[in-house]
């Protein structure tokens, strides 16, 4: 790592910097970064202007140069190349690194953080670990040392350190810093593999142009296990450790022996290794997986009692530290193998059992989406190895992790096979923890029950929005819920870190309607979109909301154009106590008849006489008049307890009523969703001036949905670096 070959990327127009990230200097001309730093996140197009500051403010003079698009990845990865205006004549070339081993690599890397931000963008080194088997096939796990705090100001701690170049193994480039990774905080960070994009034909040529030779990927991964330092400069989770050690392991020679198993088994180069007392606490303090790992080698010798116990107390000890993980790396990798094909064989699986199985924890970001891909495998799991179940376990035993519920569950649902080894991985791991057999027992026995209970169809898939008034653009908190027939519901796509744009609304939407259409018992039954909002967003067009095009093939149509889309506003009843009730009378007794204002309801006070006399009964208004009433009168009708109003959001005074005409809004109530639902899909394949623009609240029959406060848990949270 050349601290000279440092990039600070600007983009923007010519008046204003909109995006800062990180790059490194491969080549004389060549800079390379991560794609987003380059677009605009609101068109997904390049900013027209990118500038490029070369060097490390310490280490001398730096340079400024303009610099453009050369390439990027032909298969849409986060990567890109620039290419300067000017020239870079410092001597050396890049060497390109793949980690192949077990054994967490030291990684290094230069970039400008917002966090590390003052007066200008300071540098910030990155170092920390790089574990090989974690992440995925296009993803590298950074366990970052130094973290900020997450969300300083409200904004994303690593913004700007996207395109940072991470370095292993004596200056070898191994990846591209991303994204800053969720669950974890500000402690872990994403990479894209320099592997995932050295094979690019375009940029090997690009490359061999500047430099005079194609790119080699040299492999990585005979690590040393490490040895502990001077007894001053020990943390005290490795003190505490090697005293625990000693009462676990009394036999120094039995001891080292187990050491070198372990380091052997982690991936490090374990010839020749003489683990001391401290080393092997060192060991597993370096490894996420080393404490759980040792655990696994011991089990069986824990058929005797009194070493179960001493077992059960060293562990208790050390999860008090913090150290180390639930899963050793032997029942990690079986996990994954075991999980791997299921997401591609029943990808709702997961998500949905984990919704049942851990209804009161907060999940895993990836398991709040209706599909799980198996390259998000690694984040759940890591996710849920610190959470349990929540649910009681005999006196002296350890608490039943979220985990293993979840396994159980997944288990239940599947195929006899792929159950049958769920369970025993699922056995054979809680027997390693001391988990009681009567507790796991009981977890399979209510995984077997839910799963043998036939799935109620899902009747509506709830949206609920509220307006993030701390953005500058237009964004929304969004959770989406599914509601079945028998009145159960279940939060499928969780409020999570960051507040959404409205066609990222849609789009998750549009995977949750998705996901609830292949769920078994739904049979041809498509959802019914119940879109919740506050007083100020029933004037919200959300069935105009675009998710774009959902493949190569089909154009994209606005989400009330496929699906039956209503407003509903459950806020309006805190204010008026009997409104739920009155809605209920009106569904009983008020479906034949609607009532569609004319002038003779000149004003509120005269409609609001209607509605508590000639129309008591009626459950249906169609709104014409005023533009500069509607507002007023809306609300009138919902406090009164209408549960449907319908109403053109276009629509400026009773002259511009025939534009609903050919809805029949005034028709059967039942029927008016779906007839407003073809009414947005006629207008939409035939765009004109003609066409209203129909907004239709409707009121659920029985007991509505009730909302819960949408709070973002950490702003910005697992967005890209930048």
């Amino acid at each position: 790592m050349d601290p000279r070959r440092l990039a600070l990327i600007r983009s923007g127009t010519d008046q204003r910097v909109r995006s800062t990230g990180s790059g490194y200097l491969i080549a004389p001309r060549l800079v390379l970064t991560a794609r987003h730093v380059l677009l605009n996140d609101d068109t997904g197009t390049l900013w027209p202007v990118t500038s490029v500051r070369l060097g490390h403010p310490v280490e001398g003079d730096t340079t400024r140069t303009r610099a453009e698009l050369l390439w990027e990845h032909p298969e849409g990865l986060d990567v890109a190349l620039l290419l300067l205006e000017e020239a870079s004549e410092l001597p050396g070339t890049v060497r390109w690194g793949n980690p192949t081993g077990r054994a967490p690599l030291p990684y290094d890397g230069l970039g400008f953080p917002r966090a590390a931000a003052g007066e200008t963008r300071d540098v910030e080194h990155l170092r920390g670990f790089l574990p090989p088997l974690s992440g995925a096939m296009n993803r590298y796990v950074l366990d970052q040392d130094p973290a900020p705090a997450p969300g300083i100001d409200g904004k994303n701690a690593w913004g700007g350190a996207s395109g940072t170049a991470i370095f292993c193994d004596d200056d070898h480039l191994v990846g591209v810093v991303v994204q800053e990774a969720l669950a974890y905080g500000a402690r872990r960070l994403h990479a894209l593999p320099a592997r995932s994009f050295l094979g690019d034909a375009t940029f090997a040529a690009h490359l061999a142009e500047y430099t005079g030779t194609p790119p080699e990927l040299a492999p990585l991964g005979r690590v040393q296990p490490p040895e502990a330092g001077p007894v001053g400069e020990r943390t005290a989770a490795e003190t505490k450790l090697a005293t625990l050690l000693v009462q676990l392991l009394p036999d120094p020679i039995g001891r080292a022996v187990h050491a070198r198993e372990l380091a052997r088994e982690l991936g490090y180069d374990a010839d020749g290794y003489t683990a001391s007392l401290a080393d092997l606490a060192l060991l597993l303090v370096a490894h996420p997986r080393a404490l759980a790992s040792l655990g696994a080698a011991l089990e069986p010798q824990a058929v005797d009692p009194v070493f179960r116990d001493r077992l059960t107390s060293f562990f208790v000890q050390a999860r008090v530290l913090g150290c180390g993980s639930l899963l050793s790396l032997h029942e990690y990798e079986g996990l994954l193998d075991l999980l791997r094909g299921l997401c591609k064989e029943q990808p709702t699986l997961l998500s949905r059992a984990a919704r049942e199985a851990l209804r009161y924890g907060v999940l895993p970001e990836a398991l709040t989406r209706p599909y799980l891909a198996a390259d998000d495998l690694d984040e759940v799991i890591e996710g849920l190895e610190a959470l349990t179940d929540s649910q009681g376990v005999p006196e002296g035993t350890p608490p039943v992790p979220g985990l293993l519920r979840l396994v159980e569950y997944v288990a239940a649902a599947s195929e006899a096979a792929v159950g049958a080894g769920l369970r025993a991985w699922s056995s054979a791991t809680a027997r390693r923890l001391g988990i009681h057999r009567g507790a796991l027992g009981e977890r399979r026995a209510d995984a077997v029950e839910w799963a043998s209970r036939p799935a109620s169809p899902v009747s509506r898939v709830v949206m609920e929005l509220q307006r993030d008034e701390s953005a500058v653009d237009e964004r929304y908190r969004c959770r989406i819920v599914l509601v079945r027939m028998d009145g159960t519901p279940s939060v499928i796509h969780e409020a999570d870190s960051t507040s959404k744009t409205p066609e990222e609304a849609a789009r998750c939407l549009r995977a949750s309607v998705a996901a609830a259409k292949k769920e078994s018992g739904q049979g041809h039954h498509v959802p019914w979109v119940t879109v919740v909002v506050d007083r100020s967003g029933l004037h919200l067009a959300v069935d105009e909301w675009d998710p774009g095009a959902p493949n190569d093939f089909v154009p994209g149509q606005p989400i009330g154009a496929e699906y039956r889309v209503t407003l509903s506003c459950p806020e309006l009843s805190d204010y008026v106590t009997d409104r739920e009730d009155a809605q209920q009378h009106r569904w009983k007794q008020g479906r034949a008849v609607a009532l569609v204002t004319d002038r003779t309801c000149g004003n509120r006070t005269q409609l609001a006489y209607l509605l508590q006399n000639d129309h008591r009964d009626t459950a249906q208004v169609v709104l014409h008049g005023p533009v500069d009433q509607r507002a007023s009168w809306l609300l009138l009708c919902l406090a009164l307890g209408v549960p449907v109003v319908l109403w053109d959001r276009d629509a400026v005074s009773y002259e511009d009523a025939d534009k609903l005409r050919t809805l029949r809004p005034s028709g059967p109530p039942d029927e008016l969703p779906e007839r407003v639902r073809n009414f947005r899909s006629r207008s939409h394949a035939h765009p004109g001036p003609e066409w209203a623009r129909p907004s239709l609240v409707w009121e659920p029959e029985g007991r509505s949905h009730e909302p819960e406060p949408l709070q973002l848990r950490d702003p910005l949270k697992g967005t890209q670096a930048s």
